[in-house]
């Protein structure tokens, strides 16, 4: 039996620059945070040689070239496994659409236990990287690389797209004290709307086309770096403003990512004395963001009454087994 523990994320500013649309041409970056909100993948062998899962569905088939599932799929060729083994998940709040990278988040734990249930050690870097090419190559979804390398590393980072697809991951060096006064400012709400990622994200890949949007994504890029420099150099005090900006850049890369709804509930957050925020993930659903002193709180959670508030803090581990009782 083998369990695996990974976080979800939280992307703060330079989302949509992790896309090869943009990378590929000149580097993107983007600065988030893995939460203490997990995806747990559950492996065991499976005494009669068969293949079974349990996600939204269950499978149970006699090879992996029966199973539906395209990441279980892909991941167990990578891995090497043919059958004899049971493969179960859960995730510790909603995790389709949810803007939080559930399905890299997946995508990395099980590899995580795949490798683990082979007695085979598999460093953060491999864990990404495979993750990555098992959603983006193997079964061409058109996203980013952003939520792999969130969920692999874990803690708060300015992550870099480079244009040959490496990517490098540095972890934000500041006091303790400025990352708990970061998370007691941050609000989150689920907005009770999921939606398709894969479908917002390759209309920003198409509006990468356009030098005026690309002009948008630079500055959202250059966000990254000033928000990294700003919490190193020990100080919060336009961290809102910075969020704010980049929210309205991003809003303005392709009409799927806000509408009115969104734009309520944004502008009601501002008027009850957030400071900045963002719809979390690729847009138009998900979770929303706010940044704001504590003591607005309570009045911003009133005013956004017909929104679940869910508490977020930050992991620091990323990609974990917490479980590993191995096989012969």
């Amino acid at each position: 039996m083998i369990v695996s523990k990974t976080p979800l994320r939280m992307s703060f500013v330079g989302g949509g620059s992790d896309l090869p649309a943009y990378y590929r041409e000149e580097i993107g970056a983007v600065l988030s945070t893995s939460i203490d909100k997990y995806m747990y993948i559950c492996v065991n062998k499976k005494f009669d040689g068969r293949i079974r899962l349990s996600y939204t569905k269950t499978e149970d088939v006699q090879s992996r070239h029966e199973i539906e599932h395209p990441l279980v799929r892909q991941a167990l060729d990578v891995v090497g496994i043919d059958g004899g083994i049971e493969i179960a998940s859960m995730a510790d709040i909603p995790s389709k659409g949810s803007g939080l990278g559930s399905s890299s988040t997946y995508t990395v734990g099980l590899l995580n236990a795949l490798y683990a249930y082979r007695n085979r050690f598999a460093s953060k870097e491999t864990l990404a990287r495979q993750a990555c090419e098992i959603e983006i190559d193997r079964c061409g979804e058109p996203i980013g690389k952003q939520d792999q390398y969130a969920a692999a590393y874990g803690g708060l980072n300015l992550i870099r797209f480079h244009p040959d697809d490496s990517v490098s991951v540095d972890p934000v060096i500041c006091k303790p004290s400025l990352l708990q006064e970061m998370e007691d400012s941050t609000l989150v709400f689920f907005t009770g709307r999921t939606r398709s990622a894969s479908a917002v994200l390759a209309s920003q890949s198409a509006a990468m086309q356009a030098t005026d949007r690309r002009a948008l994504m630079r500055r959202m890029v250059q966000l990254a770096f000033e928000m990294k420099e700003q919490l190193e150099s020990g100080t919060l005090e336009h961290l809102g403003t910075l969020l704010d900006e980049n929210w309205r850049l991003k809003a303005q890369l392709t009409s799927g990512i806000s509408d009115t709804q969104i734009d309520s509930w944004y502008a009601a957050g501002l008027a009850n004395g957030a400071l900045g925020g963002k719809l979390l993930g690729a847009g138009n659903g998900g979770f929303m963001m706010f940044y704001a002193p504590q003591e607005r709180h309570a009045q911003i959670t009133a005013a956004l009454g017909d929104l679940q508030p869910v508490k977020f803090r930050f992991d620091r581990t990323g990609a974990q087994i917490v479980f590993y009782q191995p096989t012969e």
